[in-house]
């Protein structure tokens, strides 16, 4: 029995997954991506020549604007669609649906103003029965060369998060599952706003130990600001937490860790972003991270610095210092 399986957006994670889903016969994948030129660009050459180029879509996936194509029949809806434009494209998606089926995210962030995560703007837009979260150490770019990675399927649902697992796993990228949906949506968003910071760290040329310290004190943020919301501390040593830290943290693909290592050299945040093709979540996040971290009383020092750095004018430098200069206390 075939399986449709619709993947929401036109970027690199999109594509990535389509490749991955292709690879088992009974199901059938297409890309929705609203602009129509880029459809029918990667249709025709076979490649998403913008963000991943040189790796070929298999033949058996199809990719159209047209959501009256793209929705019909389908068993399950990837949303790959950055946080902050989720809700704009979902509303659009919900006026074409005649069935709501369940919905997996592999978006990581926070949307701003509303401070959901992107599994509570589904159910919000969509009322999607079902909803999971694909999280975890993997790249675009990695994995549509099928290179070997790891990631977590997360659902409040067990059985649906099995099921998610079941439709990604290959013999190059192994799928676990979690219910800790919470932890691992957060993870996700707080990673990214850390690997600006350690891009901060790669651009003022500080080596190899403080980035490693870095690191090691923002997985301690990160699982305190987790454990507020519910989410449990072992998430944050496993494939979503520490996993995706030290790759986005580390890998010359993170775009928020090149973000970071771009205002370490000096570059200005607007200069940065308006050069990009790709969208680096972590800018946005961390306004939410730090919005949240305010009203609940939640001690987040390296975060609060970074946002200090984008939105406020601080100089990375003068960020280090003060985190250097900070009351010395216990581990």
């Amino acid at each position: 029995m075939t399986t449709k399986i619709t993947i929401l957006g036109g970027g690199a994670m999109a594509t990535a997954c389509a490749i991955l889903l292709a690879e088992q016969p009974t199901q059938q994948v297409v890309i929705w991506t609203r602009h129509l030129d880029i459809a029918q660009d990667m249709q025709d050459t076979r490649e998403n020549r913008r963000l991943l180029p040189g790796i070929r879509l298999p033949d058996s996936v199809t990719v159209t604007a047209d959501l009256d194509l793209a929705l019909p029949h389908a068993t399950a809806l990837i949303a790959a669609i950055p946080t902050q434009f989720l809700r704009a494209s979902l509303t659009q998606v919900q006026r074409h649906l005649t069935h709501v089926p369940p919905v997996v995210s592999v978006a990581k962030g926070i949307e701003n103003g509303t401070l959901l995560r992107p599994t509570e703007i589904i159910t919000q837009v969509l009322a999607a029965p079902k909803v999971a979260a694909l999280s975890g150490p993997s790249h675009a770019e990695e994995i549509g060369r099928r290179l070997p990675a790891t990631v977590v399927a997360a659902s409040a649902d067990l059985t649906f998060a099995r099921q998610v697992q079941r439709w990604f796993n290959t013999d190059r990228f192994r799928v676990y599952t979690n219910i800790d949906l919470v932890g691992v949506e957060l993870a996700g968003a707080l990673k990214n706003v850390i690997a600006i910071a350690a891009g901060i760290s790669d651009g003022l040329g500080y080596g190899d130990n403080a980035k490693s310290a870095l690191l090691t004190r923002s997985l301690v943020e990160m699982t305190r600001f987790g454990v507020r919301f519910g989410a449990e501390p072992t998430t944050f040593s496993g494939l979503a937490g520490i996993g995706d830290l030290i790759t986005t943290c580390f890998s010359p693909f993170g775009r928020n860790r090149q973000v970071g290592e771009r205002l370490g050299k000096g570059e200005s945040l607007d200069s940065i972003l308006s050069s990009m093709v790709a969208v680096a979540e972590g800018v946005a996040t961390t306004k939410s991270i730090q919005q949240i971290a305010t009203q609940e009383g939640i001690d987040m020092p390296i975060v609060s610095e970074v946002y200090q750095v984008l939105f406020h004018g601080k100089s990375p430098s003068e960020a280090t210092n003060d985190l250097m200069l900070r009351p010395l206390k216990r581990e």
